[in-house]
């Protein structure tokens, strides 16, 4: 187990499923949890057995199917009911029950919200921590408590915020979070509040929420007043806002403040784990996400790459790969010659003067006219390579193209392409039918294709995106379409430009394709 004098707690399973849209089965559960272990956190937070089916049976097959190398599993639940002893609630019984080495109770900690949810007394609710604390602990578990709504509690009564913690210490509690439930702290006055609930002897931690964007600040700020357990969820998954992402909190912790959390290899996987629950999820990542997001050290301004071509540190706060993430050098129509020699070197080519001042010119004109290559790495290295050999280099060139859409008597829609290409020494014509024009094309190119380059039957179009640019009509204006494909391995981005959005979507098809073949090491003629 991790080093229990400082807790890095995990709470995705639980308050970060609570994000909208995010739906996570079992199954899902487990492998976040597997990859969270990978990253060395202390703690996960599996969810509420008994409060549903779902995850009294995470905890169930949680016995037999995780291994966990470096965190324990904490099951999460209320204290008793009021009137009714601990040993006797049927939802203390499923925690009791869960198998789960440790207990995270919630209480409240708010004295309007003690009468007026829970409606009971004051008294009532100590006795109900106390009691169900020391049942917890007498069966062998060990107990954190989170203390809902603390810092609005306090504001509202902090002598009786402060006797919950004592209450709970006193009890057994071995950590007790102190919850921005609603998140609306701002760094200052929650870590003089932290400073405070610390003098009470009790062990604290915090639980911050992101309703004002500062839940990894106030989470620093509670670290630096005394909290020696921080919580939060992978990607800053949860509820309305979001709660502090630990994956950030955890960086600036073990970077910038020195602190040993997770071991320095599972650090430098970060990014990897990050982006590995986001497939799980079903989420899509946040590019702009500090330390692990795609754009977190992405430059695109030309005085940024002349300052980075002589030391990378001069526009970056850490070295990208203590986070196993990669510095990446974006094209525009704003790059100057060190960017694009730094984003060839990036690509495997040392470029002479000549093929920066020829690319530099190139990607400029090309931006003037719709085209954006800071999102198009693919569509990039085609035209650098273009430059590079002096001309247009492809491994099939097109007769033509065409596509017809049809809508049946039933009022199906059927799209139907068909491409005439020349490839190998061989004229090749295919037809393919989609569920839509691109899908058509992608499949009918394809058709024509695969039988000279089998790798094309790896090659998926995953993601299309299109956006109509300036122009004097809204059906006259230019198009502009990017298309991500993959191959198993790795995805990248082509871009196409027109006036018409098929015609656009066949540049990028075009490229993605044409890249595809270079990846599986397909040379071009």
């Amino acid at each position: 187990m991790a080093d229990d004098r400082f807790h890095v707690y995990d709470t995705t399973l639980r308050d970060g499923a609570q994000q909208e849209g995010l739906n996570l089965t079992v199954a899902d559960k487990l492998a976040v949890a597997r990859h969270l272990d990978s990253l060395g956190v202390g703690f996960i937070e599996g969810g509420w057995p008994g409060a549903n089916p779902k995850d009294t049976e995470f905890f169930r097959q949680a016995r037999t199917e995780l291994d966990l190398k470096h965190a324990q599993l904490a099951a999460f639940g209320a204290t008793r009911r009021a009137g009714v002893k601990a040993a006797d609630d049927p939802l203390v019984a499923a925690l009791r029950e869960s198998g789960a080495p440790v207990v995270t109770l919630v209480a409240k900690s708010h004295d309007r919200h003690v009468e007026l949810a829970l409606r009971t007394t004051l008294q009532e609710n100590l006795a109900m921590i106390r009691d169900t604390v020391s049942h917890l602990r007498a069966e062998g578990q060990r107990v954190f408590l989170d203390a809902e709504h603390f810092f609005d509690g306090y504001k509202s009564n902090p002598a009786y915020a402060l006797e919950v913690l004592r209450t709970a210490a006193e009890a057994g509690a071995d950590v007790i979070a102190l919850c921005d439930t609603n998140g609306g702290m701002l760094p200052d006055e929650l870590a003089d509040i932290v400073h405070n609930a610390v003098q009470t002897s009790a062990r604290v931690g915090i639980h911050c929420h992101d309703d004002t964007g500062c839940a990894v600040a106030n989470t620093l700020a509670a670290v630096k007043a005394g909290a020696t357990h921080v919580q939060g969820c992978a990607n800053g998954y949860g509820e309305r806002s979001g709660n502090a992402n630990l994956f950030t909190v955890v960086a600036n912790l073990q970077l910038k403040r020195g602190f040993d959390l997770v071991p320095q290899e599972a650090l430098g996987d970060m990014t990897r784990i990050a982006h590995a629950i986001t497939e799980v999820t079903n989420v899509t990542p946040n590019s702009h996400a500090p330390y692990v997001g795609m754009s977190a050290f992405a430059h695109k301004a030309g005085l940024h790459a002349s300052a980075i071509k002589v030391d990378p540190n001069l526009y970056q706060h850490i070295d990208p790969a203590q986070v196993g993430n990669d510095m990446r050098m974006l094209v525009s129509d704003m790059a100057g010659r060190a960017s694009v020699e730094l984003k060839g070197r990036e690509l495997g080519y040392e470029l002479t003067p000549e093929h920066t001042k020829t690319l530099v010119e190139r990607v400029k004109d090309l931006e003037s006219k719709g085209y954006t290559f800071e999102a198009a790495d693919a569509s990039f290295e085609l035209l650098l390579r273009d430059t590079v050999h002096g001309q247009r280099r492809r491994h099939f060139e097109v007769e033509s193209w065409r596509v017809i859409v049809e809508r049946t008597k039933g009022g199906e829609l059927v799209s139907e392409a068909t491409v005439k290409v020349h490839a190998k020494g061989e004229r090749i014509v295919a037809t393919g039918e989609g569920n839509g024009p691109v899908n058509a094309l992608d499949k009918a190119v394809r058709q024509a294709l695969e039988q000279l380059y089998p790798d094309l039957a790896k090659l998926e179009l995953v993601d299309f995106k299109v956006r109509i640019l300036e122009g004097a009509h809204g059906s006259d204006a230019i198009t502009r379409v990017l298309i991500t494909s993959s191959d198993d391995t790795a995805e990248w981005a082509t871009v196409g430009v027109a006036e018409n959005i098929i015609d656009a979507s066949w540049q990028a098809l075009e490229q993605a394709v044409t890249y595809g073949l270079l990846r599986a090491g397909h040379e071009t003629a």
